[in-house]
């Protein structure tokens, strides 16, 4: 059984979708009530203790987890001097500090499968060093670090941690940024081009299946820097 976090909508869903087509068990995690999939965990991963209650449900379950895939998150693009602390709190929390609860709370399922994977999401503009999104940048930045210390950490019990960094991709996180912005963006990237969600899907596959047991600690920039 594969996890996938943010699995309601946009990237998630995508991966959800693909993973299900090609006959994979997946059970989602997200804030939404999400009726129309059965395998559904209403849940906001900055709530640890919630989380907490969707792992003693599974950890009961007769299917084995093998990975978690980790796709919530937000964005804000705002220039740091103009960032209400609001906004800061909001992004830290969902993309660093929901990344770091939901690889605690769950790593210990695939440990006890005796391996597994983990796949966290950060962002090509980590890289690029994008104006405006200073904010997003340190919590993706923050998501990148820990998964390289937390693969060495789960090295020992044949888990890998990698993440995946994504140029621009239609979904629901680019609404509030203009065409014009999300054109410059791209113009950075080697592949200077919109993403489509079938990259991402491709990558995550591939990072799932045993072939790619010896990778680990990476983060993989799907666009180019």
């Amino acid at each position: 059984m594969i996890i996938v976090t943010g699995g309601s909508s946009g990237l998630g869903k995508a991966i959800t979708e693909d993973l299900r087509q090609k006959g994979e068990n997946v059970v989602t995690i997200s804030r939404s009530n999400y009726s129309e999939d059965k395998k559904h965990f209403s849940c906001d991963i900055t709530n640890y203790q919630s989380l907490k209650e969707v792992y003693l449900h599974l950890i009961n379950s007769e299917h084995k987890i093998c990975a978690l895939v980790n796709c919530a998150g937000t964005a804000s693009m705002n220039l740091a001097l103009t960032t209400p602390p609001l906004t800061t709190e909001r992004v830290i929390r969902t993309n660093l500090i929901g990344t770091i609860y939901t690889n605690q709370i769950f790593a210990p399922l695939l440990i006890k499968n005796k391996g597994g994977r983990i796949i966290n999401f950060s962002t090509i503009a980590v890289h690029l060093g994008l104006k405006g999104e200073s904010v997003y940048v340190a919590s993706k930045a923050g998501v990148e670090g820990f998964s390289r210390v937390f693969a060495k950490e789960l090295a020992p019990f044949n888990i890998t941690v990698n993440c995946i960094a994504p140029g621009p991709i239609k979904t629901n996180l680019l609404k509030g940024i203009s065409d014009d912005q999300i054109k410059k963006i791209v113009s950075n990237q080697t592949i200077s081009n919109i993403m489509q969600p079938s990259a991402i899907t491709e990558m995550v596959s591939l990072l799932l299946r045993e072939e790619s047991r010896n990778i680990t600690g990476e983060v993989i920039n799907v666009g180019g820097v």
